[in-house]
C-alpha cells in the first residue's frame, strides 16, 4: 500500500501535521439541484443530506463519510443552517465541502480558522492560500467564507461571543503536540456567544496509562479532552459513539497515520516503504474516534 502524500510534518514548536489541498475535485455548481441523499432519498436542497451530496465533492471525500458521519456528526452539535461556525484548521476541506454549501444556503456563515502561517514552514502558507484559492472560487456555492488563524502566537479568533459553534475535527492531537491545546480551548471560549458549542471529535486512546503530552501517535484519552475543556471554562454535554470504530486496536507501528486515509508505510517524514503490507490497516478503517459536545456557560 502507497504511502499518501497529502500531509506534511513542521518542526514540533514551530507546527505539525495540515492535510494538504491537493488534487481537489472540480468545483460544481449546486444550481438548484436535488441530489440522492445517504440510503437513496430525496434530499432538499438547503439541508445537509443535499450538501453531503453535492456533486461538487471529491470521490475520495464520499468515500470518507462511512466513518466521519458528517450528517449525524453536525447534527449531534446542534448545527443550524443560520448559524456562524468556525472551523478550526478544515485541513483539506472535508468539511468545508459540507459546511459551507449548508451554511449560505440557510443564510449562516462558514469561517475557516486556518493554520498560523507565520509560525509555520513555508508549505504550510503555500496550502493556505491553494486552500482560500479553492473555496473562493464559488461564491455561490460556499457563500461569503472568511478566514482567521490560529497558532502559537495567533491573535482572537473572531470577535468575543460572536460565533454559534467551533468545531475541533481531529486536530486536538497537533496542537497537543505544538504546546498549544490549552490556548485552542481559551480561544475558543473567547468567539463562542454564551450558550455556544464546542464540538470535539478525536482519535480516542484507550485510558489506562497517562495520557502522553505530546500525542505522539495521535491517540488522546477523552477524560484528558475533557480536563482540557473544564479547565477552560467549558461544561460539558454529552459524548456519542457516532465514530467509534471497535476494529481499531490503537497499537499501529506509525501511530493512527497508518490507517486510512494517510496510510503512513513508513515513519514520520522518512520516503514510503514500498514493501509495508497495509492490508490489515485497511481492513481497520479510519479510526476510533470520541465525539464531544460541551456548552459556553450563559
Amino acid at each position: 500500500m502507497a504511502q499518501t502524500s497529502d500531509s506534511f510534518w513542521l518542526d514540533r514548536r514551530g507546527l505539525l501535521r495540515l492535510g494538504a489541498a491537493g488534487s481537489a475535485a472540480a468545483l460544481l455548481a449546486a444550481c438548484g439541484k436535488t441530489d440522492k441523499a445517504p440510503g437513496g432519498l430525496k434530499s432538499e436542497e438547503g439541508s445537509l443530506a443535499w450538501a453531503v451530496s453535492g456533486a461538487w465533492r471529491s470521490q475520495l471525500d464520499r468515500e470518507r463519510d462511512k466513518y466521519r458521519h458528517p450528517i449525524e456528526t453536525l447534527d449531534f452539535f446542534e448545527i443550524k443552517p443560520k448559524d456562524t461556525v468556525l472551523d478550526m484548521w478544515p485541513g483539506a476541506g472535508y468539511m468545508t465541502d459540507i459546511l459551507a454549501p449548508y451554511l449560505a444556503s440557510g443564510k449562516g456563515h462558514y469561517v475557516a480558522g486556518l493554520i498560523e502561517t507565520d509560525a509555520a514552514a513555508p508549505e504550510a502558507a503555500t496550502l493556505t492560500e491553494q486552500y482560500k484559492a479553492r473555496f473562493s472560487a464559488d461564491k455561490k456555492l460556499y457563500g461569503d467564507m472568511t478566514y482567521t488563524a490560529f497558532g502559537p502566537a495567533s491573535g482572537a479568533l473572531a470577535d468575543p461571543e460572536s460565533v454559534d459553534a467551533v468545531l475541533f475535527l481531529l486536530v486536538l492531537h497537533d496542537w497537543m503536540a505544538a504546546g498549544i491545546a490549552e490556548k485552542a480551548f481559551t480561544d475558543a471560549m473567547a468567539a463562542l456567544k454564551p450558550g455556544g458549542i464546542l464540538g470535539i471529535e478525536q482519535h480516542r486512546s484507550d485510558i489506562g496509562n497517562a495520557q502522553d503530552p505530546a500525542a505522539t501517535n495521535g491517540y488522546v484519552q477523552e477524560p484528558f479532552v475533557k480536563q482540557l475543556a473544564s479547565e477552560a471554562g467549558f461544561e460539558f454535554v454529552e459524548a456519542s459513539e457516532i465514530n467509534a470504530n471497535p476494529k481499531d486496536n490503537k497499537s499501529h507501528p506509525f501511530g493512527v497515520w497508518t490507517l486510512p486515509p494517510q496510510r503512513l508505510t513508513a515513519p514520520r517524514g522518512e520516503p514510503a516503504n514500498p514493501e509495508f503490507d497495509g492490508t490489515l490497516y485497511e481492513s481497520i478503517g479510519e479510526s476510533d474516534r470520541m465525539t464531544l459536545k460541551f456548552k459556553k456557560p450563559g
